[in-house]
């Protein structure tokens, strides 16, 4: 029996240090880190989502579900946390206790978890019990608190490009459009501010879309807003002024095209997303048909 319970004791420790570090890898580590417990709450949301996208019809019916998937998903994570704490510490409740039903050591774990008080151990080993998960549990709140300003400073900081991005090329953006803009202005050489301006948004979007991965997934206030399409339209018209349109050579164009692509490649190896490592022209296909270059030209 005495090794029976050293297991169970020995499995709560590992289920308790595994969430501690599912929330730091989250919430705390500056770096792209993946974390299963995290992926499994929004994955299993995404599957609940798309239940219910069966039965919209339109986009914008589309758009305004899932502007609550990310949200609801990120609350779910403090929940999900809790939860596993606190199942953790009801195996080493059982473990070290004498007399007490499986019922009680579920209340001695959600009482000192939550900092109620209202059901406590009978030895000192659950004591000091007691105070750790009470620890852990007034951590992890604060964690996601602390967590949540840094999220949406980020989410302004986005949203603020991509919106001005409108007045430049459009909702949704278009690289054509934004360079008939300019031209209409006479404000072509005004670009390279533009190049300098998306290369440091470029760096943002790629480390904070990694670190703070959530933020993939918050969509933007308006339903034809996305940061996604955003950097595309930025990137198509730098491709464009570097190869087709005549004005005078700028390298920060090449420069916004290179942290763009680093960016988004490091996002979609972050996620798993495939994409080609090394395309050559013209033996790889490319999504845009020569048609199209060719309208856009004309």
């Amino acid at each position: 029996m005495i090794v029976v319970r050293m297991a169970v004791f020995a499995l709560g420790v590992a289920i308790v240090l595994y969430t501690v570090i599912s929330a730091v890898r989250t919430v705390v580590l500056p770096r792209g880190a993946r974390d299963e417990l995290a992926g499994f709450v929004f994955q299993g949301l995404r599957w609940c989502f798309a239940q219910g996208l069966r039965f919209t019809s339109t986009y914008e019916q589309r758009d305004r579900i899932m502007a609550f998937f990310a949200p609801i998903s990120l609350l779910l994570l403090l929940p999900t946390w809790l939860i596993a704490v606190a199942f953790g510490y009801v195996l080493m409740y059982w473990a070290t206790g004498t007399e007490e039903t499986l019922l009680q050591d579920i209340l001695i774990s959600g009482s000192s978890l939550l900092t109620l008080g209202f059901a406590r151990g009978d030895t000192l080993v659950q004591t000091l019990l007691e105070f750790s998960e009470a620890t852990i549990g007034l951590m992890l709140v604060a964690l996601l608190i602390a967590y949540l300003p840094s999220m949406y400073g980020a989410f302004q900081r986005r949203e603020l490009a991509v919106t001005m991005l409108e007045v430049r090329a459009g909702a949704p953006p278009s690289a054509v459009e934004m360079l008939q803009r300019f031209q209409r202005l006479h404000k072509l050489e005004d670009l390279h501010e533009m190049w300098l301006s998306w290369e440091s948004w470029f760096a943002e979007i790629e480390e904070s879309h990694t670190s703070l991965s959530a933020l993939v997934f918050f969509r933007s206030p308006q339903p034809d807003h996305s940061w996604v399409t955003a950097a595309g339209a930025v990137l198509d018209t730098a491709a464009l002024v570097r190869s087709t349109v005549d004005v005078p050579a700028d390298r920060q164009a090449d420069l916004c095209i290179r942290a763009g692509y680093l960016a988004l490649r490091r996002i979609a190896d972050f996620f798993d997303i495939p994409y080609n490592p090394a395309p050559s022209y013209p033996a790889d296909p490319i999504s845009i048909a020569r048609e199209e270059y060719d309208q856009a030209c004309r």
